[in-house]
């Protein structure tokens, strides 16, 4: 093999024409240029453009290092003017657009970025945290170029996660069917989503068949408005919710009221229940048991709290028709069981009785949109040191979207293979 074409092959720079190689004390500099089929390109649509000036001077990118040497490549930065572009720098095969860094060099950094934390991923590639931010939006920029992340879809879920103290929130859209995070944007409000439906495009809007969501009106607004086919489908996670909260209150006014009236013994009695009437049954302990057997026998009006929290939990269980018949019988023992707090609950659900009926017929929930949020907190701490929320969006797309890019040691071995 010709010492020029294996320097272009270790560089990630094969189709260029090596010119020399420069050895510093702990680096190496690879001159090159570009074969005459591949200059004089527009760098963003790659068309063949008349010459402008030759810019600067030498460019050069870095590479990935090469043991304990730092690698750069080095050519002409020449700039072209296109006619829908305008004046810009001309295309390099082996660099992104306004990039630094070589292909191979970015695709690593990005790849490791998305399973590791920001101190190894700078120490490693002797870089500060905010370059590894840039070249990530660049990764997932091309990325999304180069595929169709919305092919197909017609189940998605919609919620928001925070990504920073000051109530810093993300708009997430997943993919039922597939997993994969389709979209998120800065803020939890109708511009957010609006801005997911634009992305999307009408006929793929009206493609869209079941949505689910929280009871935000603000999501539930926008989804009738650019999806008016789709139905809504309530988490029944948030339904459960307004049940185990209602319970919570009614065990904190006995408790007040027993502490009011004197009743030191029967308020420390209530106090120490809370486990046991807000957990589930199957996961409760051997003394909270105990002290559920004891609410049943003492307060009445708590243990039917817990009682209706529980037959509301059956209700997601059985789905389907089973289920809305139950959510039937369920509002008609709520509106007459003389619990303030259920009686406001009963009205909440029958507010959002169409929603409900629809996450038990088609079996829906956000439960998927939750385990995704879990994994997305998890990268708010790594990404810990980025100071936008376009960074963090790029890295969740490689990392939960299935943009990330494979090694160039892959490519390379399938290429070989």
């Amino acid at each position: 093999m010709r010492e020029g074409r294996l320097w272009a092959r270790l560089l990630g720079v094969e189709g260029a024409i090596v010119e020399s190689v420069e050895e510093g004390e702990q680096s190496l500099v690879l001159s090159v240029r570009l074969r005459p089929v591949d200059s004089g390109r527009c760098s963003v649509c790659r068309r063949q453009c008349p010459g402008y000036d030759r810019g600067e001077g030498r460019r050069q990118w870095r590479a990935l290092d090469l043991g304990l040497f730092t690698a750069c490549v080095e050519a002409a930065g020449t700039r072209v003017s296109c006619p829908e572009h305008g004046v810009g720098v001309e295309h390099v095969p082996w660099a992104r657009p306004r990039s630094q860094f070589t292909r191979h060099f970015e695709d690593t950094v990005a790849w490791l970025a998305a399973r590791t934390d920001k101190t190894t991923v700078g120490r490693l590639f002797r870089v500060v945290w905010r370059t590894v931010g840039r070249i990530i939006e660049r990764v997932t920029c091309e990325a999304r170029a180069n595929c169709d992340l919305f092919a197909g879809i017609k189940r998605i879920g919609v919620d928001e996660v925070s990504y920073r103290r000051g109530h810093r929130y993300l708009t997430v859209v997943v993919d039922h069917d597939s997993g994969r995070l389709l979209f998120a944007h800065e803020g939890k409000n109708e511009v957010a989503l609006d801005a997911f439906f634009d992305a999307l495009g009408p006929e793929r809007c009206a493609a869209i068949e079941l949505v689910s969501m929280d009871a935000g009106v603000a999501y539930q607004n926008v989804v009738r408005k650019r999806c008016p086919k789709a139905q809504v489908c309530m988490d029944p996670f948030h339904v459960v919710k307004w049940a185990t909260d209602a319970v919570d209150k009614v065990r904190r006014r006995v408790w007040n009221e027993a502490r009011r009236s004197g009743l030191r013994r029967d308020a420390v009695a209530v106090k120490g229940t809370r486990y046991a009437v807000l957990k589930n049954p199957e996961d409760l302990t051997e003394h909270q048991r105990i002290a559920l057997a004891q609410v049943e026998q003492t307060n009445r009006p708590l243990f039917r709290a817990y009682l209706l929290k529980e037959q509301l939990r059956e209700v997601f269980k059985l789905k389907g028709t089973p289920g809305i018949r139950l959510l039937d019988q369920w509002l008609a023992w709520a509106r007459r069981c003389r619990i303030p707090d259920f009686v406001a609950m009963a009205r909440t659900v029958s507010a959002h009785r169409a929603m409900i009926d629809a996450a038990l017929r088609h079996q829906l929930s956000n439960a998927r949109v939750e385990a995704l949020n879990t994994r997305m907190q998890l990268l708010t701490r790594v990404a810990f040191g980025f100071h936008s929320s376009a960074a963090l969006i790029s890295l969740a797309m490689l990392k939960l979207g299935g943009l990330c890019p494979r090694l160039p040691s892959e490519l390379a071995h399938g290429a070989s293979s």
